[in-house]
């Protein structure tokens, strides 16, 4: 394994470690934070999407860094794009459920969302391109 892989792989372990424990936070400490403080469930909706959406484009990271081809560049780009999109994306949708405890308007944190998914596109676009280009 290269030094350039190892780190991407490094960092999707890094985000299945922390995805396990932000869902499990969301699953038993930030659910009944929302209900002492009478704050929407809706909130936990929006926090379990970022941990799901965290979870599969971890999953993916490791995939696309496995798979035999020999677009090397092409194969750290895509991975890359998903590391993006799961700060983007997953961490906006984290502060945007625990923005009454944590003061940061929604008007920093909102457009962090779509920017995110665009990086997820790109991503999968590139995942594409990496199996297409592939000759065997």
């Amino acid at each position: 394994m290269n030094q350039k892989n190892k780190k991407l792989f490094l960092l999707a372990a890094f985000f299945g470690f922390t995805a396990v424990i932000i869902g499990a936070f969301g699953a038993h400490g930030f659910k009944n934070m929302l209900v002492d403080h009478q704050i929407d469930l809706y909130r936990l909706e929006i926090y379990n999407k970022g941990v799901q959406y965290q979870f599969y484009h971890t999953f993916v990271i490791f995939i696309s860094l496995l798979l035999p081809v020999s677009h090397n560049k092409l194969k750290r780009l895509t991975a890359w794009f998903f590391v993006i999109g799961i700060f983007l994306f997953s961490g906006s949708l984290y502060l945007l459920a625990l923005r009454d405890f944590i003061n940061i308007p929604t008007s920093i944190i909102g457009p962090l969302t779509p920017i995110g998914g665009l990086f997820f596109i790109l991503g999968w676009a590139c995942l594409f391109l990496n199996i297409f280009k592939e000759k065997n």
